[in-house]
């Protein structure tokens, strides 16, 4: 039956669907509260697009399935005063490897080592209502694209807030349960890269 037929009260097994709201992002490159940004206030979740190839014949088209391309995944977050969360970011930039010019022998630019070294592991994990991890995505190799430190209007007393952009090269979705053994191996690690 589905969840919204059930009568919560007489069958304590009965769990809420997953909830937007429920979310947790974790960079490893913070210190702070365990890399936990509790200022994040949205995130994508990680997605791909498969490529179609195309192939005519007489009057006929057929396709194919091509590459595998992973769409970005931005972050919103509030700017706290306590972590500096402009600050943390673009000493994160900095870490990749830019900087700015200051001579004509200045000739450091970013890697894509160095870029994902400085910005450490990502994972955003959809939480039960009980604060049970539902499920992790990891981003693999990520590092930021694109990053926007919000707008200032004299005439709007919203918070603060942050656009960070990260490309990475995949993404590995792991899956628990409250049953763990229940559920089959391929349903676990979904996306996972063999060890």
């Amino acid at each position: 039956m589905a969840f919204w037929s059930n009568n919560f009260s007489e069958d304590t097994s009965i769990r809420d669907p997953k909830r937007k709201f429920r979310f947790i992002v974790k960079l490893n490159a913070l210190q702070q509260d365990g890399g936990q940004l509790w200022y994040a206030k949205t995130a994508n979740k990680p997605s791909f697009t498969i490529a179609a190839a195309e192939h005519k014949y007489l009057n006929h088209t057929f396709y194919y399935p091509g590459s595998v391309t992973w769409n970005d995944v931005v972050i919103t977050l509030v700017d706290p005063v306590d972590p500096d969360a402009t600050a943390t970011l673009a000493g994160i930039v900095q870490q990749a490897g830019y900087k700015p010019p200051t001579t004509a022998n200045d000739l450091t630019t970013m890697s894509k080592a160095t870029a994902a070294n400085a910005l450490g592991a990502v994972t955003v994990e959809q939480i039960a209502g009980d604060g049970t991890v539902l499920e992790t995505w990891t981003l693999w190799n990520s590092f930021i694209t694109d990053l926007k430190f919000g707008d200032l209007e004299y005439g709007g007393d919203d918070l603060t807030e942050l656009s960070v952009t990260l490309k990475y090269d995949w993404a590995q979705l792991e899956v628990t349960s409250e049953k763990g053994s229940d559920l089959k191996e391929a349903e676990k690690k979904f996306f996972a890269v063999n060890s």
